[in-house]
């Protein structure tokens, strides 16, 4: 199929609450590494889990949801400033209706899918995964999209886009901040500003506005100066893509790694090689690993 559509995301949930910190799921596997190193009670892990995931949305940081509906947006698909909304919000209320009427707009001008998934606008959502420091599922997903949208893209591609897109956000789970933070200073839209003002993505690609990236965009205010979950291109969490496309023995075809920064480039060391993920698993909780 090829017909007129707009992409709407449900939208992020809302954080936790634990001990005046916000929590959100990835809080819960900590708190299960912490309960088995004994460094929490089991009433303390508990806690923690019946309060991560306060309601509806996907979870609470730059995980797969938030990222696909990110690149979505980045591509062209979704409205702007659709992505970054929190599920509950009277904004995703709006985000819903405007979409209907978008999608009006494209009946009208015949636009379609494969008009807006271009080569071009799949090399924006890739650069757009690369600055907000997104999920490794992203390069899964949108090789499948490619595919099915007749635009050849290869893992490799990651790899080349990646060495000229610095990480700017400082989110979840490898940074410090909530989705949510990223919804209040502004979501998506400006990030998108400061990257094509630097000529990393383009601008001509259409979108489901009826309009291109660039015209979208124009007018766009930057993020409140204070803010500190995006950083400046001229002071990146990492100066280039946190996606690594890795090849060898193990993945003859590839495999992806999500290099944040912290880990240093180099590691030696041995193998510990088990039978089962129970296995592994068992020894991880154990403390024998």
């Amino acid at each position: 199929l090829n017909r007129p559509a707009v992409f709407v995301y449900g939208g992020t949930i809302m954080p936790g609450t634990y001990q005046d910190r916000d929590v959100d799921i990835v809080s819960i596997f900590e708190a299960v590494g912490q309960r088995a190193g004994g460094q929490i009670s089991a009433k303390e892990l508990e806690q923690i889990e019946s309060r991560s995931i306060p309601g509806a949305g996907s979870c609470g940081g730059m995980y797969t949801a938030n990222t696909m509906a990110s690149a979505i947006e980045a591509m062209g698909m979704s409205l702007p400033n659709s992505s970054a909304q929190a599920a509950i919000s009277k904004d995703k209320v709006k985000d819903c209706v405007k979409a209907g009427e978008a999608v009006m707009k494209l009946i009208e001008m015949n636009l379609c899918p494969r008009d807006i998934m271009t080569r071009e606008a799949f090399e924006n959502a890739i650069t757009v995964v690369m600055a907000l420091g997104g999920s490794t599922n992203a390069v899964l997903h949108l090789l499948a999209m490619a595919y099915s949208a007749g635009v050849v893209l290869k893992i490799d591609d990651f790899r080349r886009i990646g060495q000229k897109s610095p990480v700017l956000a400082d989110l979840r789970p490898s940074g410090q901040f909530m989705m949510i933070d990223f919804v209040k200073i502004g979501g998506l839209p400006p990030l998108m500003k400061m990257l094509l003002d630097a000529g990393l993505i383009n601008g001509d690609c259409m979108t489901v506005t009826g309009k291109t990236l660039k015209q979208n965009l124009k007018g766009v205010k930057p993020y409140p100066k204070k803010q500190k979950i995006i950083r400046p291109l001229n002071n990146p969490v990492k100066a280039n893509g946190h996606l690594i496309i890795l090849k060898g023995n193990l993945a003859r075809e590839g495999a992806v790694a999500k290099i944040s920064g912290k880990e240093g480039e180099i590691f030696q060391g041995g193998a510990r090689v088990f039978e089962s993920e129970e296995e592994a698993l068992q020894r991880i909780l154990d403390g024998t690993v």
